[in-house]
């Protein structure tokens, strides 16, 4: 008797951990589904802007993290680009951070894109990457 006691015991407990299990992957199933939808809507609007390191598209109210230099004033600026949410401070398995210009890996540690910001009059911003830490170890 108590042998069956314990194999329905163990029969529960499986089943309750597959259960857990198929839970856990439906909830990651339907959050992937979401932001697939979510990427769809932004690129639909035209909102979609790739990282320039890992050439992830970014959804609207993900951002870069990049650093602009003063002064604020001039029409061109020194800015560093470090990289977007999935590859900086820590990159998604399976991202690479190539630089745009040289082609090469850009570490993690130390490693960022060196661009140009160009304020034009009418308030917007443009962007030109000029290289990488890597391009530019032997230029002085």
């Amino acid at each position: 008797m108590f042998y069956i006691i314990g194999a329905l015991v163990l029969i529960f407990i499986i089943w309750l951990l597959n259960f857990y299990i198929n839970r856990q992957a439906y909830k990651a199933e339907r959050e992937r589904e979401s932001l697939k939808q979510k990427r769809n809507e932004a690129a639909k609007k035209g909102l979609l802007v790739a990282c320039p390191l890992c050439n992830t598209m970014l959804l609207p109210g993900e951002d870069l993290v990049s650093r602009v230099y003063r002064p604020m004033n001039v029409p061109d600026q020194l800015c560093t680009i470090n990289g977007c949410p999935h590859c900086y401070p820590a990159p998604e398995p399976g991202l690479k951070r190539i630089c745009p210009v040289c082609h090469r890996n850009v570490p993690l540690k130390g490693g960022h894109l060196i661009a140009r910001l160009f304020n034009k009059t009418d308030g917007k911003k443009h962007v030109i990457v000029t290289g990488c830490t890597e391009c530019s170890k032997g230029v002085k």
